[in-house]
């Protein structure tokens, strides 16, 4: 199990170094590593509680198509929808960088390639 986590690991690692253009580019670096994305399980995902107080929709709102505050700072977060914001998801060292950070927030851990992917997908759906 350590191995095969090792190596789904490496894998996205290495995939993503091929640097993401688009979203769906990233999307598919991430369901390399994990398997076939859901936009249900996303959007669910988006907007649960995860044993902390926050939910990835308690500063992005849902949808997340519009500017929005952070819960604590106020300050303002342009929209998550790659449809709302064209510069979202397309490039993966601060797409790594914002999951790494939200993910900690929401989760109290580092998202797994399956989450970002499933929340990733869902997003791409959002108008």
């Amino acid at each position: 199990m350590f191995l095969r986590l090792i190596s789904a690991s490496l894998l996205m690692v290495a995939t993503l170094s091929a640097s993401a253009a688009t979203p769906s580019d990233l999307l598919k670096s991430y369901e390399a590593a994990s398997g076939k994305a859901s936009p249900i399980r996303g959007e669910q995902f988006f907007n649960a509680k995860h044993g902390k107080e926050w939910s990835c929709a308690s500063c992005h709102e849902n949808p997340p198509n519009h500017d929005t505050k952070h819960i604590v700072t106020g300050k303002v977060i342009k929209p998550l929808a790659p449809s709302a914001n064209s510069a979202r998801f397309t490039d993966e060292a601060k797409a790594e960088k914002w999951f790494k950070r939200n993910c900690n927030d929401v989760l109290g851990r580092e998202c797994t390639a399956q989450e970002k992917a499933d929340v990733l997908s869902w997003l791409m759906t959002v108008k």
